[in-house]
């Protein structure tokens, strides 16, 4: 036992109250103890005050027993109300012991300590704040977690009398030393814990005297992570504090560090939580339309996040899809507003320029130096410099090009047809970096898209490849800002306007329109089943969005020199089929019918040449261009051909078409007469011919009758007419004549004439008027497709003969 003399000044009875367990006594003691500390105030003897602090907050508040610990932090809270407004003075004495007891393990004496802080605080309040502020709240954020209810509650009490402490208007609270505190808190897993943190933003974020948006980055994540909390109330209670920050960041913009917050967004908007998800793109919407071009060296980055959340589909996470829809919109609209301006730019600094320039020859015709213009700053002045449509240190199109690539090979349709509007959009603003990214991967998965089972992926992947491949020039700025924002949030690529309304003269392909042909082609090849299911569908549509012609020269001349001869033959029927049947190229078949243009004379020469892999699309072509003597002589070659099952239903193809609406000049020239746009050397006779030649090679089929019962509805032939059976066709008299005269047989023909034929076809100086030529057929049209057909019997052998070795080798090894 210690003597009544250690306790001084407090008296023997004192001491046995404070150290009593029953509360009432001890309470009686504290009245005891704030009367002494009025009376040592009232004559200033701080002496006495310091050292009754000393013994309850040394002797009592540290004690071993509980009861004792709490006598002391009774008194303690005594000498605050018995001081008054000279408790600053002994701020540290009160707080420190009364600290140490919110730590004890004795649940009631963390309850006391709360109340006996609670008191002290209530008195010395902004006194607490330079120096003991730190202790408090991290002795509050502990016991927000107490598993103690009671300990809780007083917990609570303190903590709502520090807010309104910190929140009072001339307190000298200093923020950027709490935001650390409130760092290091924000990551806290504890639902109390979370719930506190959570409240002592809230206060700060409502109190004017606050700005938080400067220090928002340090504590973004740690709210993010929060909002992911499995509490609801919680999650709400951090929902509504991040909406306040928005509020705020759009009220106050010029606050914000959006480029340390923007990566914070990036992350958490990959997160498996919707709220989470859906919060992080809101806030990338928004930061997009506030800061504008400061976003630029993100897009990568906000692409990679985006871009997938475009999947979804189902309705509970419509709100995440239509705001990454908003957030690739305004992202596209930010780089066509920014080209724009930049461009705007550069033409105001070469008027400038050119203005400077002349009023400075003007100066120094007269001997004066040129004044510099003492309004313009370094920047504007350095306009007149060469720049790139859209800022390349601003906008890493790398990166982002690289991330498109990576989602062409997503699964939703949704992700990949926006992909591919990126791609037109980044290469209508600035072509020529693009194309310069097209060889790092972009081109070939380009290519690989056209696998894709959607319809729409594809549709969407051949404008793109359309506006790559094309040195069409770009729509102008203008037009290209209503483009995008008439697509209302639409990620396509938007329609342009292209196939036959740009002619021939107008198209110029680039480098890239070889490789894509090839590219096509070979994918073709590779993929047969490609070929017949979705050819027809990609042939059509670039047709649609380039020129015609230029498609099929190019795809004529790569399977000229095909060595694959039996993917050739496919190939060109395919083509043949595309080209009489699909509306997508009506102009080109119109365009094949009138041969006496020049321009469409060597269109025809190109693809007889290709056509010849196929003897029955070879009969097709020269049905469509009406030339019918040569098409009679080719038919009659057909009984030296290897006439199999496939041979036969090509036929019977071509017979329905010439039954269809395409053939229907055909069908009229049965009558001897010459359709409207029909050639003056076409023959009804040689027609005839090849149509019985045709009639001849089929079986008795429901083509074969087909056939038959047209021919018979043609009039009879004049006894005397004689069918021109020569490959170089009626002369020019024959085909004016309204009778049919004899042609010359082809044995008159003289070795030097056919030593000067140079080409399938030349000019018949008889039918030749003003500019226009007309051309007719010669032999050796019929040489080249008697050698293709050649080649293809040698590689028929072939196959079969590897296909006789490999089943030796086979049956060798079983």
């Amino acid at each position: 036992m210690m003597s009544e003399k250690d306790y001084a000044p407090l008296s023997a009875a004192c001491v046995r109250a404070l150290n009593d367990k029953i509360y009432e006594k001890r309470k009686a003691a504290a009245l005891e103890i704030e009367k002494m500390v009025k009376e040592f105030a009232a004559c200033n003897n701080t002496v006495q005050i310091k050292k009754l602090l000393k013994v309850l907050g040394r002797d009592f508040a540290s004690s071993q027993n509980g009861h004792v610990r709490k006598g002391g932090l009774i008194g303690l809270a005594a000498i605050a109300v018995a001081l008054g407004n000279d408790t600053c003075f002994y701020t540290e004495e009160l707080v420190v012991p009364i600290l140490a007891c919110l730590e004890d393990t004795d649940l009631r004496v963390r309850y006391y300590a709360c109340e006996s802080l609670y008191n002290v605080a209530k008195i010395a309040r902004g006194s607490l704040l330079p120096h003991l502020f730190p202790r408090i709240f991290d002795a509050l954020a502990r016991l927000a977690a107490d598993p103690d209810h009671n300990v809780k509650t007083g917990a609570e009490l303190l903590d709502r009398l520090m807010k309104e402490i910190v929140t009072e208007s001339g307190t000298p609270f200093d923020l950027a030393s709490f935001i650390p505190m409130l760092r290091e808190r924000v990551y806290a897993t504890n639902v109390f814990a979370r719930q506190f943190v959570l409240s002592w933003i809230g206060a700060l974020c409502a109190c004017p005297s606050f700005n938080l948006l400067p220090f928002l980055p340090d504590i973004l994540d740690g709210l993010f992570r929060i909002l992911s909390d499995s509490t609801p109330g919680i999650r709400q209670m951090c929902d509504i504090l991040l909406g306040e920050f928005l509020r705020s960041i759009k009220h106050e913009p010029s606050y914000v560090d959006y480029s340390s917050m923007v990566n914070i967004l990036i992350t958490h908007s990959q997160a498996p939580d919707d709220l989470l998800q859906f919060t992080a793109i809101t806030w990338i919407k928004e930061f997009i339309q506030l800061s504008g071009e400061t976003m630029l060296p993100f897009t990568a980055s906000i692409l990679s996040a985006t871009l997938p959340c475009l999947a979804y589909e189902d309705d509970n996470r419509k709100n995440i899809r239509e705001t990454a829809k908003a957030v690739n919109y305004s992202f596209m609209k930010l780089i066509t507003v920014t080209k724009e301006k930049n461009s705007a730019k550069k033409e105001f600094g070469e008027i400038e320029g050119k203005g400077s320039n002349a009023e400075g020859m003007n100066e120094n015709s007269v001997g004066n130096a040129p004044i510099p213009d003492q309004g313009k700053s370094e920047s504007d002045q350095s306009l007149a410099g060469g720049e790139k449509s859209v800022d390349s240190s601003a906008l890493d199109l790398e990166l982002v090009v690289e991330e498109l690539t990576k989602h062409l090979n997503h699964t939703s349709v949704a992700t990949k047809v926006a992909v591919l509007g990126w791609i037109h959009h980044l290469h209508s603003c600035m072509p020529h970096e693009v194309l310069a990214h097209l060889e790092k991967g972009l081109f070939p998965a380009l290519i690989r898209t056209l696998c894709d089972p959607s319809d729409e992926v594809v549709r969407q992947a051949l404008k793109v490849m359309a506006r790559l491949i094309s040195e069409s020039k770009g729509p102008p700025l203008s037009s290209l800002m209503k483009a995008v924002e008439a697509e209302d949030n639409n990620l396509a690529p938007p329609q342009m306007p292209g196939g036959d309304e740009l002619a021939l003269s107008a198209f110029v392909p680039n480098p890239y329109f070889s490789k894509f042909i090839i590219g096509l082609l070979r994918l073709f090849s590779s993929d047969r089943s490609l070929l017949e299911d979705r050819g027809s569908f990609i042939i059509r549509q670039l047709c649609s969005l380039l020129n015609s012609e230029a498609i099929y020269r190019a795809l004529s001349e790569v399977l000229l020199s095909e060595d694959d001869l039996a993917f050739a033959s496919l190939m060109v029927e395919n083509l043949n089929c595309i080209l009489l049947t699909s509306s997508e190229l009506f102009t080109l078949r119109m365009k094949l019918k009138n041969l006496a243009d020049k321009e469409a004379h060597e269109l025809f020469q190109c693809l007889y040449a290709c056509w010849c892999h196929s003897p029955v699309a070879t009969v097709a072509l020269l049905l469509l261009t009406q030339n019918y003597d040569t098409a009679s002589e080719l038919i009659s070659t057909f009984g030296d051909l290897d006439v199999t099952v496939e041979f036969l239903t090509e036929i019977d193809r071509l017979i329905q078409l010439i039954e269809s609406p395409i053939f229907t000049y055909l069908r009229l020239e049965l009558l001897g007469t010459k359709p409207p746009g029909g050639r003056q050397n076409s023959s009804r006779e040689s027609l005839l011919r090849a149509l019985y030649g045709l009639l001849m090679l089929l079986p008795q089929s429901e083509a074969f009758h087909t056939l038959r019962r047209r021919l018979q509805c043609a009039p009879p032939l004049w006894p005397n007419c004689r069918c021109g059976g020569q490959f170089s066709g009626p002369s020019a008299g024959d085909a004016v004549s309204s009778s049919s005269s004899q042609q010359k047989p082809k044995s008159s023909d003289t070795k030097d004439e056919s030593h000067k034929r140079k080409s399938w076809l030349k000019k018949d100086g008889d039918q030749m008027s003003g500019d226009s030529e007309a051309y007719t057929h010669i032999d050796p049209g019929l040489k080249h497709f008697l050698s293709v057909q050649e080649r293809h019997n040698a590689d028929k052998k072939m196959r079969r003969l590897s296909g006789v070795v490999e089943c030796s080798v086979k049956l060798n090894e079983s």
